[in-house]
């Protein structure tokens, strides 16, 4: 009987898996709306408990998730416009300074002749053809997708709609979701339930605290530097922390390549490389532990492989939704770890025995 029970179970998650990954290319706005939605429940909860009804309570938390979003965007965005455009129109200024400074000291240092051979014009000129080459099937990658881009449109304006309805209908869609479930697996199914609820809530609030706070780390360092593009830099780098390793890689490449181009550029180069590898040490020992904890149990390899999956399944918002699903599976793989390790007691003492 229970091994039927399993085989059943084997076969309704293939199943499941099986039209995830059909109904990908539509699955996007509707996985997003659903996140939305649980985040925002807990706030129209609350609202309903001072006798708001539950309408207007959603309405309430759409408004304010929209004026705040509307004040993010027209507080930061002009900045990082205006910054990420003089660092496009400085670019070919600290190509040069790199090529003509730079390129000349390292042929020196290396005692190779920096003759008509080294150096980008060099460099483009002799794959100059394979460059148009290049360019022309990029140019018909993107004519052929103008359907996904299409999608993607649609998409962005069917989230708020989605996650209108879900955020109205939250409760009833949980409570009759519950009672589905079989009574002999309620138990074990609600207790999964809270601990993801738990998992998943704290996850999201941590992580977003973290990025705000590398954020003003990278935008505080790089300023006392004096780089220019301080602002601009500091908050990419931030908001591309959520992978591990990018922000710092990324952050200080750019502000590097900047500080490069100027005429004396190694104290600031120093500044740089200080306030990424500070930034770097406080995430690690002060702001991941104390804002997401350990309990989550990520490791790094696990983070980059579900962001990658998630991008191949769902595009941008697979990327987005990567870390929060990667989350709830870790509570679900560690409930399966302990069920296996309970029904193999000798397996459980040699890991407990390795573990010591």
């Amino acid at each position: 009987m229970i091994k039927n029970a399993r085989i059943n179970w084997l076969i309704a998650s293939a199943l499941v898996l099986w039209l995830l990954f059909v109904l990908a290319p539509i699955l996007t706005p509707f996985i997003a709306a659903a996140l939305l939605a649980y985040i925002g429940d807990p706030l129209a909860d609350r609202l309903q408990k001072w006798k708001m009804p539950r309408t207007l309570a959603v309405v309430v938390v759409f408004l304010l998730t929209f004026l705040t979003v509307a004040l993010l965007v027209l507080l930061v965005v002009p900045l990082i416009r205006t910054q990420v455009s003089s660092l496009l129109a400085a670019l070919p200024g600290f190509v040069a300074a790199i090529e003509n400074v730079w390129l000349p000291r390292v042929s020196g240092f290396l005692g190779v002749s920096a003759g008509e051979e080294v150096g980008l014009a060099a460099f483009i000129d002799r794959y100059r053809d394979m460059a148009s080459s290049w360019g022309s099937a990029i140019f018909m990658s993107l004519t052929r997708s103008g359907s996904a881009v299409v999608a993607a449109v649609i998409s962005l304006f069917l989230v708020p709609i989605l996650t209108f309805y879900l955020l109205r209908d939250w409760d009833w869609i949980i409570s009759h979701l519950g009672s589905l479930v079989p009574t002999g697996q309620r138990e074990t199914v609600f207790t999964l339930a809270r601990e993801t609820d738990e998992v998943l809530g704290a996850f999201l609030r941590g992580q977003i605290l973290v990025m705000i706070g590398l954020s003003i780390l990278y935008v505080t360092g790089l300023s006392l530097v004096g780089l220019q593009y301080a602002f601009a830099i500091g908050i990419v780098a931030g908001l591309v922390s959520f992978v591990p390793y990018l922000g710092f890689v990324f952050g200080m490449g750019l502000a590097s390549l900047t500080v490069l181009a100027q005429p004396d550029p190694l104290w600031p180069l120093v500044g740089v490389v200080a306030t990424f590898t500070i930034a770097q040490m406080v995430e690690g020992s002060v702001l991941t532990p104390k804002l997401v904890g350990d309990r989550i149990g990520l490791h790094p390899v696990i983070v980059i492989f579900a962001i990658a999956a998630g991008g191949q399944l769902f595009g941008f918002f697979g990327i987005l939704l990567a870390l929060p699903a990667a989350a709830v599976l870790s509570v679900l793989v560690r409930f399966a770890y302990a069920r296996y390790l309970a029904e193999h007691p000798q397996i459980a003492e040699d890991v407990v025995n390795d573990e010591l």
